[in-house]
């Protein structure tokens, strides 16, 4: 039967920390996190695989060592809200909820819905809500913080517009085959952005470019 501490532990390790990520919070989280609880029954020999894993049609969890990168240049504090956009079963919700006041995750389908909610159980910190993903949620926000679990394609306007004074949305910005980790600030009501490291991963539905529309 699989060790998955050991795996997580060796995780952490060689592709974590070996990707420059030092935040300690961050880092524990990572290290505490059962991330086999969150992929289907089939794929948890692969759920510490340095490779996106697709835990439903259209939704990946982002390799370790991507996700971790953006986390930490994010900055999520410990008094921060923030938007888990495209949270899948709920792995990246309940590392958020280590870091972070409250969390709201994001899924348009139901069932995923249902099975995050259920994975996330105890946690008091974090709510799963349904809807499409390009929309945020609004009705919770504005957000310190926002995390897109995937790759764009197009510029997250309805996400930009749900940010905090001083928020931060982090997100994988996808040019064809080619991608980068991407960070967008708003400070005094405008918003900028900032290219972080070379990455790529799969497109979020929601955020694919149109045809003709360049990014």
């Amino acid at each position: 039967m699989p060790n998955y501490e050991i795996q997580r532990l060796a995780m952490v390790a060689s592709q974590v920390l070996a990707g420059g990520v030092t935040e300690s919070r961050l880092l524990d989280a990572l290290r505490d996190i059962a991330r086999e609880q969150f992929v289907p029954g089939a794929k948890r020999s692969i759920a510490y695989a340095d490779a996106p894993l697709e835990m439903a049609p259209g939704r990946w969890l982002l390799t370790p060592a991507i996700f971790a990168k953006l986390l930490q240049a994010a900055d999520v504090q410990p008094g921060d809200k923030v938007l888990d956009v495209g949270c899948g079963t709920g792995y990246s919700t309940a590392v958020l909820a280590r870091l972070a006041r409250q969390v709201i995750g994001t899924e348009q389908d139901a069932e995923l819905v249902r099975i995050a909610s259920d994975r996330l159980t105890g946690v008091r910190n974090a709510t799963v809500v349904q809807g499409a993903v390009s929309d945020g949620h609004s009705a919770m926000g504005p957000y310190d913080v926002i995390v897109v679990e995937g790759g764009l394609e197009v510029e997250p306007e309805r996400l930009l517009a749900q940010l905090a004074e001083e928020g931060r949305l982090v997100a994988i910005r996808r040019r064809g085959a080619e991608g980068q980790g991407v960070i967008y600030l708003r400070q005094q009501g405008k918003t900028g952005r900032r290219m972080l490291f070379d990455a790529t991963a799969p497109v979020l539905a929601g955020f694919r470019q149109p045809v003709g529309f360049v990014f």
